[in-house]
């Protein structure tokens, strides 16, 4: 990609994981259906997978059951949530799973301005998979599903993201692929550009965005372009 001119970058860009930066959805899948398997019920398929990602690992949990015909009780959620994670956090992540462009995008920025992630996936297993897939070094903060109390859409993660490197919302552009990431970027002050290759539940188009990009590569553009 071109180099990155010297001004017109917001001061610090903010990023979503999960339909964002990298394809998790087919380990997703993988996890939950074993976690079906070990309770002999049916498994799911990617499309459903994509509609329960966005809003943390509980609610990915509460959906799968609800979805396969045997409801969770609440007070049941959080075991059936650990084991979810054990078995996510114990299949080995794959590089490939990092959509096209984004190592040389969040490369080139790196070196501009400070990035964070936040994301609704939980902190630990964000981190080993950050590692594990070679992203880990671009990111000077990382806000987990949980790591405060709140998650997106609430804006606390952005806030806190933000206060971490130590830059203003309105100089601050969250990036994303869902309504959550919308809703939360907005409720924190930062613009909001959504790729249209993730997992939203509704029209990308209709999330009300300042931009939209097809490709990670025509991300800079769309910054400077903000």
């Amino acid at each position: 990609m071109n180099p990155l001119p010297s001004t017109g970058l917001p001061a610090a860009v903010l990023f979503d994981f999960d339909g964002t930066l990298i394809d998790s959805a087919p380990d997703i899948l993988t996890g939950i259906n074993r976690l079906l398997d070990e309770e002999n019920l049916p498994p799911l398929d990617l499309a459903q997978v994509h509609q329960f990602i966005g809003d943390g690992a509980p609610m990915l949990v509460t959906r799968t059951f609800a979805a396969v015909g045997r409801p969770l009780d609440p007070d049941s959620v959080p075991a059936m949530t650990d084991r979810y994670m054990a078995i996510y956090e114990a299949l080995p992540a794959d590089p490939s799973c990092v959509f096209p462009g984004v190592v040389p995008t969040l490369a080139a920025l790196s070196e501009r301005i400070p990035l964070g992630l936040v994301t609704n996936k939980p902190e630990r297993a964000t981190h080993a998979v950050l590692a594990a897939i070679g992203l880990a070094p671009y990111f000077k903060a990382v806000v987990g599903g949980d790591t405060l109390p709140t998650r997106k859409p609430h804006p606390g993660p952005l806030l806190h993201a933000m206060a971490q490197l130590g830059t203003a919302p309105a100089q601050t552009v969250m990036v994303g692929d869902g309504a959550n990431d919308v809703t939360a970027g907005r409720a924190a002050g930062t613009r909001v550009v959504c790729v249209t290759f993730g997992y939203p539940r509704m029209p990308v188009d209709m999330l009300g965005a300042d931009r939209l990009v097809d490709h990670f590569h025509d991300l800079p553009a769309a910054l400077l372009d903000l």
